[in-house]
């Protein structure tokens, strides 16, 4: 039911992992795509060949996302390529697990930069163009349920993503005398290539089995939700922080997580 045949989708972070889910699933909804990933990326060819095979043009881009000048010229290079840009996925994230008290302060930015300013550079480009060419766009962010679950080790990267869930509301009610959309997704645990350089195949095997859905997220599921926000059908829909997460958030909420009562005394 989701058609967004005639529509140019710029994805950033797209290379692999949700941002390809993402720009896979907009594809198979008739969507142009915008595909780009970092400089050097050793995926953007494959995924773009990907999109290509679905019958759809894909243009792919290498840009660095975390500075304005790369910003500035992926958006500058989408624009003269397609002609313009109706929805706007921003995937971007960097991250790196450590202990707060011994954390460096270059890390620190750079998860924030990556994570955060950089959805801010690239929505203020991408927003600009459409308020300019008059487009009731669609822009949504890939968020974490990190930025509302406070995980040891990563401090950094789940403040970068609850700032980005506050930048998305107050984005969306500044664009919405434009009639822009803009919303957020919160994946849970995603089966992602990123994932298996810190866990064991093992380990995810077992903790995606104890979530209440029985299963890790994959990108695709994350893709499908994406494909909605973007769509007609979510036309009434502006602000909105989305969880995508099988119920990871209420893990330790099942009976069998939940230590009995002990029996009163007679």
């Amino acid at each position: 039911m989701i058609n967004l045949t005639g529509k140019f989708a710029l994805v950033t972070g797209a290379g692999r992992g949700i941002g390809k889910g993402c720009a896979l699933q907009l594809a198979r909804c008739g969507a142009d795509i915008i595909l780009n990933d970092r400089p050097g990326s050793p995926d953007l060819a494959a995924t773009a060949e990907e999109i290509r095979a679905l019958g759809r043009t894909c243009h792919a881009m290498d840009a660095d996302v975390f500075s304005r000048a790369g910003c500035e010229a992926l958006v500058e290079k989408a624009i003269k390529t397609a002609g313009r840009i109706d929805i706007f996925v921003s995937n971007p994230a960097y991250s790196r697990r450590g202990k707060f008290l011994e954390y460096s302060p270059d890390e620190f930015e750079r998860t924030i930069n990556g994570t955060l300013i950089s959805g801010f550079h690239m929505s203020q480009l991408v927003a600009r163009h459409m308020v300019a060419q008059r487009i009731r766009g669609k822009m949504v962010f890939i968020s974490s349920v990190q930025a509302e679950m406070p995980f040891a080790l990563c401090a950094p990267y789940g403040a970068a993503k609850a700032g980005l869930n506050h930048l998305t509301r107050t984005i969306s009610v500044e664009l919405a005398p434009h009639r822009i959309n803009v919303n957020c997704i919160e994946p849970g645990w995603i089966d992602t290539p990123g994932e298996h350089v810190t866990f064991s195949d093992e380990t995810m095997e077992e903790e995606g089995a104890r979530l209440p859905w029985g299963r890790l997220g994959l990108p695709e599921d994350i893709g499908n939700a994406a494909a909605f926000l973007v769509s007609e059908q979510a036309d009434y829909v502006t602000g909105v922080v989305f969880p995508v997460d099988g119920g990871f958030r209420f893990k330790d909420c099942q009976a069998e997580s939940i230590v009995a009562p002990a029996e009163p005394k007679p």
